[in-house]
């Protein structure tokens, strides 16, 4: 008996892609079906590799499914090294452009590509939790999770941040006093920017707070003579730290602390530094987080805190990726909520400064270091993870370079009662 039934046509998953796309491919694009789409000429390739890969694209559109399918090695971008797919993402941001087919165009699509491409495949090891998820395991930027949640990034592999930061081990903006200026030479003038604006000076007491690998402390120790405490929620960065110090000789001066900041019982510093830290925070804890601050300054103390911003002051939730795979719980906001919390929290802001170009420059830096040690970076650990880093890397550079996020540091003093900030009538630094 001869079957009624209506047999969905297939179709290619480059005829697929081809019909989404508004003006063209910008790239060539090419699948495990045969099927291709785009300019045969062109200099860099999409590769999709296999089902689990089109399963991916279909059951998390948008940059996560891209995402999961690249990390996993499923799609391939063939043309740039995958420690440094800057060219790639800028080719794509600038020129993909995706139509949104109707409901009856999706359902025609995901038949032709076969229905069974709908069922969502195991995301990757290095995927963290969604905040669905996370919000089941403890507040948002409560200490437990906050703790968590930073391990999930810093905890890496200290060898790892050594070959892609380089020798400062610096994981935060550089300073770039001349456009040819080292990645190392740029991390220097950043500490030494940082100590300027304090206007530290031998036998003062600094606070850094997320210290990272003790750069700032190291730093403001060696060359500024003060007793500086650098305290990070990472296990594995306070260890290096500590053993950094004892190898430059500064333990008398300098100390890197396993603790969160908010554990600090210390007070009446001279200086306290943020560099990278508010990041993490949340916004809804800023007047916690600049009252604690001010708390632990004495009279005439400055505060100068350091930190990626959003070019507005609009609440926004990072990216899919962003949050899945690099900073889970982070938050951004723009630089007008940095000065107006630290101002309500009794501080006075005396300078601030947008170092957003410097940023997609330190950027560079990284991909370049992680591109010249890749072998060694995935023996370490795994190509997953460094296919993680060379994307969040590149894309981040594109997204300072398009001034979609900005790096701010803001410069405040807790003045007296009277009135007294400490600071001469022209900035000295």
């Amino acid at each position: 008996m001869k079957s009624t039934l209506k047999q969905t046509p297939t179709l290619s998953i480059g005829d697929a892609v081809a019909s989404l796309l508004r003006d063209g491919m910008p790239v060539r694009f090419s699948a495990y079906d045969g099927s291709s789409a785009g300019p045969p000429d062109a200099e860099i390739e999409l590769e999709l590799k296999n089902q689990r890969g089109l399963s991916y694209l279909l059951t998390a559109p948008g940059d996560l499914g891209m995402a999961r399918a690249y990390v996993s090695g499923d799609l391939a971008v063939n043309g740039v090294h995958p420690g440094n797919p800057y060219e790639a993402l800028r080719l794509l941001q600038s020129h993909l452009r995706f139509r949104r087919p109707t409901p009856a165009e999706a359902l025609t699509l995901l038949r032709g590509l076969g229905l069974s491409n709908l069922k969502p495949p195991p995301p990757p090891p290095q995927e963290h939790l969604p905040r669905w998820r996370r919000a089941m395991e403890g507040l948002r930027h409560s200490m437990s999770r906050d703790a968590e949640v930073i391990a999930h990034h810093y905890d890496v592999s200290n060898r790892f941040y050594e070959l892609v930061l380089g020798p400062s081990m610096t994981y935060t903006c550089a300073v770039y006093p001349t456009a040819d200026a080292t990645l190392e030479e740029a991390q220097a003038e950043k500490y030494d920017l940082v100590c300027r604006k304090l206007g530290l000076q031998p036998g003062m007491r600094l606070l850094d707070v997320g210290c990272g690998w003790a750069g700032m402390v190291r730093h403001a120790a060696k060359h500024y003579g003060v007793q500086a405490l650098g305290v990070t929620l990472s296990r594995e960065q306070a260890q290096w730290g500590k053993e950094a110090i004892d190898r430059e000789g500064l333990g008398d001066l300098a100390e890197a602390r396993h603790s969160d900041y908010r554990d600090v019982l210390e007070g009446d510093f001279d200086a306290i530094s943020s560099i990278g830290l508010t990041e993490h925070i949340g916004v809804r804890n800023y007047p916690a987080y600049f009252g604690f601050l001010r708390d632990r300054l004495k009279p005439e103390g400055r505060l100068l805190n350091h930190c990626i911003t959003r070019a507005h002051n609009r609440r926004e939730e990072t990216g899919a990726f962003i949050d899945r795979y690099v900073f889970p719980d982070g938050e951004l906001i723009g630089s007008g909520t940095i000065i107006t919390e630290a101002q309500d929290a009794g501080l006075e802001v005396m300078h601030e400064e947008n170092l957003r170009l410097h940023y997609a420059l330190t950027l560079a830096g990284w991909c370049q270091n992680l591109v010249d040690n890749w072998d060694e970076c995935v023996a370490e650990v795994g190509e997953g993870t460094a296919r993680v880093w060379g994307l969040y890397m590149a894309g981040s550079r594109l997204a300072f370079e398009r001034n979609e996020i900005q790096l701010h540091q803001v410069l405040a003093v807790r003045t007296t009662e009277d009135g007294k900030d400490g600071f001469s009538l022209r900035p000295t630094w």
